[in-house]
């Protein structure tokens, strides 16, 4: 099969197309041909190591010191099931079906093969390959700060770069749960945004939200530049701010100021379980919940994709086309 391998850290070239083995799925294993994946933030960080302030150590202790341990990047994926291990009763050969490899990554190549009980569900028939490959990444991530938080109907929400993959997805959750919705984002993503239903928009080239007066209960600062130094007129008594994407420091000072001054700081790795892709799933059928495609790259050109992500420029998600469905 083709697979996408990163040998080394750095930018989009490192990244090559090679063939290598097609994986053989284990007993309580399925094989996923791949139809579409994507190239998200993470992918981007995870290759280049440009990360948050005191995680570079951290990082690559968890994916690899002088390289890559797992050089396939990818951790979104939407295809068909290829073959099943002897023991899986969960799926059947030809089911269309997306995923969430996390962490494990992988999805940047023409077959994966996954747990039957991990993080992999059946696509519903009214959802595009694309747009079922795009649920995962923002989607699971905007749920569980969103749960974290315990957003109540009729709360006001700022959401900090609205316009991204998670930016989106906390947009339309937030709407989904009652939430007033309130998206910052650069002047060309205005529009963008509030069709998404965010009731209030803040160019944030003309505005700083911090200092216009407004309060909110919740503050969701998906990009790392609304720390709670900044937040701190802007937030209500018992409001929460929810660093999707923050320094160690900040993160250690949230601490501090969740246990004196009466707001909370909710920050750390998003907690992933399968029932939220069942959940995306069906808002998404439901059309609640449809997550945003910017660009879609043919296999090919993934180094451009990359490079495209890099740029920071991005609206929601960038789709990767591994193959035409059958």
């Amino acid at each position: 099969m083709k697979a996408v391998l990163a040998e080394r850290y750095g930018p989009p070239e490192v990244l090559q197309i090679r063939e290598i083995a097609t994986p053989t799925p284990k007993a309580k294993e399925i094989l996923i041909r791949i139809y579409t994946t994507t190239v998200t933030s993470a992918d981007w960080r995870i290759r280049s190591q440009t990360v948050p302030t005191g995680f570079g150590l951290i990082m690559r202790l968890v994916f690899g010191l002088r390289k890559p341990r797992q050089p396939i990047l990818g951790s979104e994926l939407a295809g068909v099931v290829a073959a099943i291990g002897r023991d899986v009763t969960r799926f059947q050969v030809g089911e269309r079906v997306f995923a969430f490899s996390d962490m494990a990554m992988g999805c940047h190549a023409e077959y994966l093969c996954l747990p039957e009980d991990g993080m992999v569900v059946a696509t519903p028939p009214g959802l595009t390959d694309a747009t079922a490959a795009a649920l995962c990444f923002g989607g699971t991530t905007a749920l569980d700060f969103l749960r974290r938080a315990r957003v109540r109907p009729g709360e006001k929400v700022l959401v900090n770069g609205a316009s991204g993959a998670v930016g989106s997805a906390v947009i339309q959750l937030a709407r989904n749960a009652g939430a007033e919705v309130t998206g910052v984002c650069s002047s060309a993503n205005l529009e963008l945004v509030r069709s998404l239903g965010a009731t209030q928009v803040v160019d944030y080239t003309r505005e700083d939200f911090s200092r216009n007066g407004e309060t909110y209960d919740v503050i969701v600062d998906t990009v790392g530049t609304a720390p709670f130094s900044r937040c701190r007129r802007s937030l209500r008594k018992g409001g929460r701010l929810l660093l999707v994407l923050a320094g160690l420091p900040d993160m250690l000072k949230g601490l501090w100021v969740s246990l004196t001054s009466g707001r909370s700081v909710i920050a750390g790795p998003a907690t992933v379980k399968r029932d939220d892709l069942l959940t995306l799933a069906a808002l998404a059928e439901a059309g609640a919940f449809q997550p945003v495609i910017d660009r879609i790259y043919p296999f090919d050109q993934i180094a451009e994709a990359h490079r495209y992500v890099d740029t920071g420029r991005k609206k929601g998600n960038v789709i990767i086309s591994v193959r035409e469905p059958s």
